[in-house]
């Protein structure tokens, strides 16, 4: 009963009840998280709004303030200035007279420009000489200040023109909109200009969002002035009002009149990707604390109920690869390494028994493949040295008969009679020299060959016929050409990596190989085999693959002054394996 109750208490759980439960977290972080930013930015947008409403109110206020002291100076200037009068009664009689009452009122009103801004312009136009000049330092193009006299022209006859213009009002001088006072009295007039877009500039400065843009609008809500974003860039007009992409972005539109004037200012606050972006990086940085803090939770109870059971079921992985009893795993809380090390020690036994197997299995494939590459080879060899002693026969060469028989004898025994896979150098190396003189009784003098053996090589162990293949080949290749070849055999011992090494060199002064033979052969490449040629070397190459567990080194070459050369280095065997 207290073993059932235990079971109960550390029921295991699928790794999938985990990860769902990652996914709940993560999942109730991300909305909190969207929550939160949406306050946020509702927050930061009110904020924003109520910052610019305030400063539209400080920038009417102040403009205001501004148009009705300059309407009641150039009033005041109309009526009470005694340069006016002399201006028109000297324009005619008193030139001089003129310009020291027009350079008088000029001091006036660049002080006043100087007080309220260098983009104002003032000007004094005087109906009965028909004059009118500027009496501050003057913005306007000399085209648009004739296109202003031309309307004060025009004006000066409407007799509504104080009730038009007793504010500051819009007016368009050669397509280019100002807001413009005219001030009369009598025949004179005071005029007050500023170019809408000098009027409206200050509120470039104010941040409103990336694209968003303050302007100027009239009574009916059409923008009059450039709209200029917040990054200095200009705005169509139509595309302020009507694009689709500006419907989508976050706006608040803050708009307030002017008391003294005829037009009204709109902000568009237009919040960019820049400003969420910044926002949410904020949130981010608070939820990346907390999202930490429970991922750190989170992996150390894997660590613990997940990665550790894991491990442990490596590790007997590893020391079924080394051939080990593998320990016996403990309890864990998920249900597939339960299910598994229930049945992990009955899998052990049968993976030793199938190692086994194949083990057995591959080394009579092995046994099998040499068998087979010995008795590959084809006996033209024995056909040829019949034929080469029936031919003796025929010119009655009774001792030469005799040696050649002999010879011949002494080869096939040795081929016929050796089963063992590595035989004493020093017999294979006079199983070739009987080869040799075998030749030599065919060919005469069309070659003669040199060995050289060092002594401590005498009793080294090589894989039978391995000499033989190389040796026929220069013959085959080599000796029937029309001067007389030399073959040269060489076998001397040295120590390579620690390793005892047999070295054994077969060289000849014929042909050489053939550059496609030789990249193949340099390049580890096959050769073709299809017209059962090249037979004999690639058998070779394959015994002393398997016989010498890929340690066997060689090197085919063509000699600089004609001539084909094999080099063989093979590691001394132990005695086992031999």
């Amino acid at each position: 009963m207290k073993h059932l109750i235990k079971r109960t208490k550390n029921k295991p759980y699928p790794i999938r009840y985990y990860i769902n439960m990652m996914l709940f977290i993560m999942v109730t972080a991300l909305v909190l998280d969207c929550v939160i930013s949406f306050a946020a930015i509702s927050i930061v947008k009110q904020q924003s709004t109520w910052y610019l409403q305030e400063t539209a109110d400080l920038y009417i206020n102040r403009i205001d303030h501004d148009f009705a002291y300059m309407n009641e100076y150039m009033g005041w200037t109309l009526v009470n200035d005694e340069s006016l009068s002399s201006m028109e009664t000297s324009y005619e009689t008193d030139i001089v007279g003129f310009l020291k009452s027009n350079d008088a009122l000029y001091k006036h009103f660049s002080e006043l420009q100087r007080n309220y801004g260098q983009a104002y312009n003032f000007f004094i136009y005087l109906k009965k000489p028909n004059f009118m000049t500027n009496i501050a330092p003057m913005t306007l193009s000399y085209p648009d200040y004739q296109e202003l006299k031309k309307q004060m022209d025009t004006n000066v006859e409407n007799k509504k023109v104080y009730e038009q213009f007793s504010n500051w009002t819009l007016a368009l001088v050669n397509d280019k909109y100002y807001i413009i006072n005219i001030v009369p009295y009598n025949d004179r007039y005071l005029i007050g200009l500023i170019s809408a877009d000098d009027l409206v500039r200050p509120l470039h400065q104010l941040n409103l969002g990336e694209n968003g843009y303050a302007s100027l609008v009239d009574h009916n809500g059409n923008i009059f002035t450039s709209p200029i974003s917040n990054n200095g860039e200009a705005l169509q007009k139509d595309a302020a009002k009507t694009s689709v992409l500006n419907h989508l972005q976050s706006r608040t539109t803050v708009s307030r009149p002017f008391s003294k004037a005829s037009f009204s200012v709109n902000m568009v606050i237009k919040f960019g990707s820049f400003e969420k972006i910044m926002i949410a990086q904020l949130l981010i940085m608070l939820l990346f604390l907390f999202i930490t803090f429970m991922l750190g939770v989170i992996i150390l109870y894997i660590k613990k109920r997940v990665l550790k059971p894991i491990l442990n079921f490596s590790k007997n992985l590893t020391l079924i690869i080394e051939e080990n009893e593998p320990m016996e795993l403990k309890s864990s809380k998920i249900s597939e390494l339960e299910q598994a090390n229930i049945k992990f020690i009955d899998l052990v036994e049968q993976i030793k028994k199938y190692k086994i197997d194949i083990y057995e299995r591959e080394l009579a494939k092995q046994r099998i493949q040499l068998d087979f590459m010995k008795l590959q080879i084809k006996p033209h060899f024995f056909l040829n040295c019949l034929t080469t002693i029936y031919s003796m026969a025929q010119m009655q060469m009774n001792e030469e008969i005799e040696k050649m028989t002999i010879s011949t004898s002494k080869y096939f025994r040795y081929i016929f009679q050796n089963g063992q896979d590595f035989v004493r150098l020093q017999d294979e190396i006079e199983h070739v020299r009987i080869y040799l003189e075998i030749q030599k009784n065919r060919y005469r003098n069309a070659f003669s060959y040199r060995i050289e053996q060092a002594e401590d090589t005498y009793d080294v162990r090589i894989p039978p016929l391995i000499l033989q293949t190389f040796i026929e080949n220069s013959v085959k290749y080599a000796v029937p050409r029309v001067n007389k070849v030399q073959l040269m055999l060489t076998v001397s011992s040295c120590l390579e990596e620690e390793q005892e090494t047999v070295v054994i060199q077969i060289s000849d002064s014929g042909p050489g190989f053939s550059s496609d033979v030789l990249e193949k052969l340099t390049n580890g490449q096959s050769l073709d085999q299809t017209k059962e040629t090249h037979i004999g070397i690639m058998n070779t190459l394959q015994r002393l693959e398997f016989l010498y567990d890929k340690k066997a080194r060689i090197r085919f070459s063509n000699i600089e002054n004609g001539g084909a050369c094999v080099t063989l280095h093979l590691p001394y065997l132990a005695e086992e394996k031999i």
